[in-house]
């Protein structure tokens, strides 16, 4: 059992947590390298959990809260039900757009994945990289082998092919009330 403060130096982000600064919170950790028991200091990741229902706030509501956290470079941002915030992008899968800024600037191809947790995409021939891969079973060997890896959807803009030009999407609603995208230099429907 530990006792933290928001002044602890440990990996919470205590503004995320709306957590009384009193709260007295058991947390199990996993450690990486270092024992928690050791020090207060150490890098963990996995699940942090506790579970405050003895204590009631101000209001006389119980206490209680789960979170998840990641590398602490790496936190994901939850709305007030825990789940991530979805980021609304201008691209679906299937689309043809061309990149516009980057090492592949100025390259037409189309939409293989959409990531709406992190607002990436993944464009096919488009940031390709080398992966090493150790081998995983006993007498495999290992992989070099080039990938594509996502980039960010401002990066990308829908294209024409019929007309050779990029331009932003708007949407119309037909008179069935069905919503439309089109782009906007075109007037082409895109579905």
């Amino acid at each position: 059992r530990w006792r933290f403060t928001p002044e602890s130096s440990c990996d919470v982000d205590w503004r995320r947590l709306r957590a009384p600064p009193d709260l007295v919170i058991n947390a199990v950790m996993f450690a990486t390298h270092t024992s928690v028991a050791g020090s207060r200091n150490s890098a963990f990741h996995g699940q942090v959990r506790w579970n405050s229902s003895k204590e009631t706030s101000k209001e006389g509501r119980a206490l209680t809260s789960q979170v998840f956290m990641v590398k602490k470079w790496k936190k994901q941002a939850v709305n007030e039900n825990g789940k991530p915030i979805r980021v609304r992008m201008h691209v679906k899968k299937g689309d043809t757009v061309v990149v516009i800024a980057g090492k592949d600037k100025g390259q037409v191809s189309q939409v293989e994945e959409v990531f709406t947790k992190t607002g990436q995409v993944l464009v096919k021939d488009v940031n390709k990289k080398v992966k090493h891969s150790k081998p995983v079973q006993e007498g495999e060997a290992g992989q070099i082998r080039e990938m594509e890896f996502p980039i960010h959807h401002s990066n990308v803009m829908h294209y024409s092919k019929e007309k050779q030009v990029r331009s932003r999407v708007g949407y119309k609603v037909d008179s069935d009330g069905k919503k439309t995208r089109y782009l906007v230099k075109t007037g082409e429907q895109l579905d």
